[in-house]
């Protein structure tokens, strides 16, 4: 069956409108594209069309190449275009090279492939809304429609490597100014501008332009090599680890050198080959994966509509508090934030107050916007104002400060946090189970009977938590991950007694303040930390056992992580709540590695990068490099563990270092799934991902690992048990799938019913 299609239709004027439809992005299957070539073909042919308009149905132009056909493709489930008939038969020698002129008429998504048949045309009509650009890259491969050969044309060299290289996509006002788009409508003028437009050129009263041979706005070519040559040393510098950014920066080299038609070759050869990369079928894979995680079995399957939330109340301010609250005033929720003194309130007002300025002073936001979302906040000491309150978030307080961190470091924090937990001695405030109890029977009096009561827990049991309530059917944890309004990953709890209508509600609160859920079950540090709590554990080991601090951050960077996790402990700071780490201890005591080497370095008063030394050592500006004196803890660790250092691990090689590390996570996260906490596999890929910093182009931790082979995983794990002790054990699941061979990301049947 076909999906997708074009309508055309011609006017009494002559222009023939060819409409693209295929909901609900009007994405470019194989199918749209050759009914685009008919439809061409055919208003060329007729001689009562005088020029053609290129638009898209229900107000959006393309959003790219159907990406459900990458898989297809890559599978060989259906026959691959042979090279360059897309890019270089149809949109360059059809399209563009047309006797009658088209114009593009832009108004929603023209992404990807979308707009690159927009660049084709001869002309581009725009509103100011629309979004143009050229994410591909986001997917392991390069624009394949001859978009690395237009853009730069369009809007010069600079601008295009940023676009495409970044994925930065672009509004319509921009566009127009750069030149990408020859003019700016309302919606309602767009066809009508369009057409006419279209017809100027056939009268000459307009320019009749191919972008693939406009040459005004390229760099001269020793100016456009040096650009091209930072580009490549900042590609590598950032993405060390794959290839295809460096692959594009070679074929738009390629257009300007060789010109255009060599350009658009070396694009089509380069496309058909990142095609079938790992990196391009781990990034598939996140992308459907990410939008998988709203779907879920005995939840969305029962045809529940999501019940109105109009207004939030949150309980504490601190960091975590004021973020969550930022978040959701940032998609115009009126909230609450409730505290218990004046002096904590204003801090936590305070807090959302700089969160939203910062989006001010980055351009993100006007003053008039920062003004009008402030006041949806409202400050309040006691519960007098639950009464029409849909939500509660109860929102634990926790003594770390993030706010001195870069973006790119923010995911990490959580993951560090509780990976140490185990290890560190305590300087947090510790979550209270009686505390809870009593906050949530408070709040079972004073809301409504319809109202959602949320915990951002990180670790106590949600039926603790509601022990003194009757209100078990719509209780359920709300875990975000600071800071909570840059943050992508939700991560939605729910006990056996969850209402699903609940999960439904929670799960639209996620979409709308613009986050990706993972719906999981109730336990200990519930499937995000629960998942990565063996990751530093297995690195303090092997310490024990003759590795080097460094050599593993190193294995670890280099795989792809932003940091090792010596490099990262010294960050996040070694004191952090022992109590929260006992709850591991006494959950999983036969997997848990006591080592003693951060309690020993804290006793030197070493507590990480805030007192200058930890793993590392640290100068006035921060910056970290290794320091000799670790190896009197790391020897006297070594002494207390009973350990001598092994020969052989101190040779190993980086891959093994970094299976050593990680494979004890893949053996916790089947033991997520094997009891139900995680509902499949490609929600732990997520998280990993989101939550934990890992590589997204390795298509998180259980794709990683399948990409290694259930059986050599299995092995691994086997062999290091016999070695180091119990806390390498394969866990059943494990072992079960490896005996038969099944993946680890095939759906988990035997799952048991946690959920």
């Amino acid at each position: 069956m076909a999906k997708g299609t074009t309508e055309m239709e011609v006017g009494v004027d002559g222009v023939a409108v060819i409409t693209i439809v295929n909901p609900p992005v009007n994405s470019l299957s194989v199918d749209v594209l050759l009914s685009l070539k008919n439809r061409y073909e055919e208003a060329l042919q007729r001689n009562d069309v005088k020029a053609i308009v290129v638009t898209g149905a229900r107000g959006k132009f393309s959003g790219g190449f159907d990406i459900s056909a990458f898989g297809a493709l890559q599978g060989g489930k259906r026959e691959q275009p042979k090279v360059g008939y897309i890019s270089i038969e149809i949109i360059t020698d059809l399209l563009e090279g047309a006797t009658k002129p088209s114009v593009a008429a832009i108004d929603g998504l023209a992404l990807g492939g979308g707009l690159e048949v927009a660049m084709a045309c001869h002309g581009r009509i725009s509103t100011s809304t629309a979004q143009l650009g050229l994410p591909e890259l986001q997917l392991g491969v390069i624009p394949g429609f001859g978009g690395t050969q237009r853009l730069p044309r369009l809007v010069g060299l600079t601008k295009a490597l940023e676009m495409i290289l970044l994925s930065k996509s672009i509004k319509g006002e921009e566009a127009y100014a750069l030149g990408l788009v020859d003019a700016l409508v309302s919606p309602d003028e767009l066809l009508k501008t369009a057409r006419r437009w279209a017809l100027d050129i056939v009268e000459f009263r307009k320019p009749w332009i191919k972008s693939l041979y406009k040459t005004d706005k390229l760099e001269p070519l020793g100016e456009a090599k040096e650009i091209l040559k930072f580009a490549r040393a900042q590609a590598k510098k950032q993405a060390a680890n794959v290839q295809h950014p460096l692959v594009c920066i070679d074929v738009i080299e390629e257009g300007i050198v060789s010109g255009p038609r060599a350009g658009l070759w070396k694009e089509a050869n380069s496309f058909q080959a990142l095609l079938f990369s790992d990196t391009c079928k781990s990034l598939v894979h996140v992308f459907f994966a990410q939008r998988a995680t709203s779907k879920v079995p005995g939840v969305t399957d029962l045809g529940l509509a999501p019940r109105k939330i109009t207004k939030v109340a949150i309980l504490g301010g601190g960091l975590m508090g004021s973020g969550i609250a930022t978040a959701l005033v940032l998609s115009n929720y009126p909230v609450i934030l409730k505290e218990v003194n004046e002096n904590f309130l204003k801090a936590g007002i305070d807090r959302v107050r700089a969160n939203l300025q910062s989006r001010v002073r980055k351009g993100k936001m006007t003053e008039e916007k920062f003004e009008r979302t402030l006041s949806l906040l409202k400050g309040v000491l006691d519960y007098e104002c639950f009464k029409d309150v849909d939500l509660v978030i109860e929102v634990s307080q926790i003594s770390f400060c993030y706010s001195f961190l870069p973006a790119y470091l923010a995911q990490l924090i959580f993951f560090c946090f509780f990976a140490l937990l185990t290890m560190m001695s305590s300087q947090a405030v510790i979550e209270k189970v009686s505390l809870k109890q009593q906050i949530f029977s408070d709040l079972e009096k004073y809301c409504s009977p319809h109202c959602i009561l949320a915990s951002n827990t990180s670790t106590i049991d949600l039926n603790l938590i509601g022990e003194r309530t009757k209100s078990h059917d719509r209780i359920v944890g709300a875990h975000f991950f600071s800071p909570a309004h840059i943050m992508p990953l939700l991560e939605i709890v729910r006990t056996q007694r969850t209402s699903p209508q609940v999960v439904v509600d929670l799960l639209d609160v996620g979409k709308k303040i613009r986050k990706t859920p993972i719906v999981v079950g109730n336990c200990t540090g519930f499937a995000v930390n629960r998942m990565f709590f063996p990751y530093t554990q297995s690195a303090l080991l092997f310490v024990d056992c003759g590795l080097d601090v460094y050599k593993i951050d190193r294995a670890c960077t280099k795989f792809g992580m932003p940091m090792g996790p010596f490099r990262l402990a010294d960050l996040v700071g070694f004191g952090v709540a022992v109590a929260t780490g006992m709850q591991y201890l006494e959950n999983f005591p036969e997997r848990v590695y006591k080592s003693m080497l951060i309690s020993i370095m804290l006793e030197d008063k070493r507590a990480g990068e805030a007192t200058r030394k930890g793993f590392y050592k640290y100068d006035e500006k921060r910056k970290a490099s290794p320091d000799p004196e670790i190896m009197k803890y790391v020897e006297k660790s070594r002494n207390m563990a009973g350990t001598t250092p092994d020969p052989q691990l101190m040779k190993l090689a980086d891959k093994d270092i970094v299976e050593m590390v990680f494979l004890p996570v893949v053996n916790e996260a089947c033991r997520v799934l094997d009891e139900g906490i995680a509902v499949k596999a490609s929600d732990l890929d997520i998280a990993s991902i989101m939550g934990m910093g890992f590589p997204p182009y390795r298509g998180g931790i259980m794709f990683w690992a399948d990409s290694l082979g259930v059986k050599y995983v299995h092995s691994r794990l086997e062999e290091w048990s016999k070695q180091y002790g119990e806390f390498f054990k394969p866990c059943s699941y494990l072992a079960e799938r490896a005996a038969k061979g099944i993946s680890l990301s095939s759906p988990a049947n035997q799952a048991k019913a946690r959920l």
